[in-house]
């Protein structure tokens, strides 16, 4: 009893959703002459991001971040149980977590509402965790599949000061997103 308790504590206290923008922030800044050219990019830490919209980003970017980081992106409500279930008996038989169990849902929130999940202790983790899946449940019921991977592909951070797909493809490709192939 007293563990629905906490448990409830836990949820009643995460941030309300309808507060919450899930848009990220920090983008580069460009300049312009009066004739349309570049003039100068300026990038800042934690600004190196272009926003791009869903349909700017090739079906393979989207089905490769799927596959690689939710594989039943399309199918859960926002938390994956059988990943979660995964994780568990992994932590239980190796003493140690292998591999996460965050949905994409859960990592947007993650990045965007508890500071990108660098809690000092266990238990500010676990407190993190179980609003992170609540609030993964409720942003589910408001925004579309297509809208939370867009704003997750924007907010993403691929190393290297890259924020984004649209920053990380035209440092790592020199390319917009738009034009990134398979191969």
């Amino acid at each position: 009893m007293a563990a629905f308790g906490t448990l409830e504590g836990l949820i009643s206290s995460s941030p309300d959703i309808s507060n919450i923008n899930m848009v990220p922030t920090g983008y580069t800044t460009k300049f312009y002459y009066a004739d349309g050219t570049l003039s100068q990019t300026l990038v800042g830490a934690g600004g190196n991001r272009e926003y791009v919209t869903i349909d700017e980003i090739p079906k393979l970017v989207h089905d490769a971040f799927i596959a690689i980081e939710d594989e039943r992106f399309w199918e859960h409500d926002g938390i994956d149980v059988r990943s979660i279930f995964r994780a568990a008996v992994e932590m239980l038989s190796a003493g140690r977590l292998e591999s996460g169990a965050s949905t994409i849902t859960q990592q947007l929130l993650k990045n965007q509402v508890f500071g990108g999940g660098s809690e000092p202790t266990f238990a500010a983790k676990l407190k993190r965790k179980i609003q992170e899946q609540y609030l993964a449940l409720e942003l589910e019921k408001i925004m579309t599949k297509e809208e939370i991977l867009e704003l997750y592909m924007n907010s993403i951070n691929l190393g290297q000061n890259t924020l984004g797909v649209q920053a990380a493809s035209k440092r790592y490709f020199d390319k917009d997103v738009s034009k990134l192939t398979i191969s």
